[in-house]
């Protein structure tokens, strides 16, 4: 006969009751929302002083693709450019640095945008 294993995860039995304005409330269900956790968890974690991320932060996703659209629409005249295609013929030296301008601060942009999702804001009022 098989045995079955059991989970060796201690149950928590012990329940704290904390009085909160319906405001206070609504705050800390979101909080644990965003961060992908159920209230209960995110009151225990942020209780004994974790630092509670969100599972990402959709609107930095949101601006991460935009900043990648521009760097293939920018690539992709870059790589017009460099093979001598006849719709460049009138791209001068100055337009070229240009390009490649835009191209270098908006991979600063992207890189600044994944240190904010990597690192989120820790001002936060919880």
């Amino acid at each position: 006969m098989a045995e079955k294993r059991k989970s060796i995860r201690p149950v928590r039995r012990h329940h704290l009751r904390v009085p909160v304005l319906p405001e206070e409330r609504a705050l800390i269900k979101q909080q644990a929302e965003q961060s992908g956790m159920s209230v209960a968890r995110y009151l225990r974690e942020v209780g004994q002083g974790y630092r509670v991320t969100g599972i990402m932060d959709y609107e930095r996703v949101r601006e991460l693709a935009k900043v990648n659209g521009d760097l293939g629409r920018l690539g992709g005249l870059l790589k017009l450019w460099l093979t001598n295609d006849e719709r460049t013929v009138d791209f001068g030296s100055e337009t070229i640095r240009a390009v490649l301008h835009k191209i270098e601060s908006t991979q600063d942009e992207m890189a600044r945008i994944m240190t904010e999702v990597v690192q989120p804001r820790t001002t936060q009022k919880f």
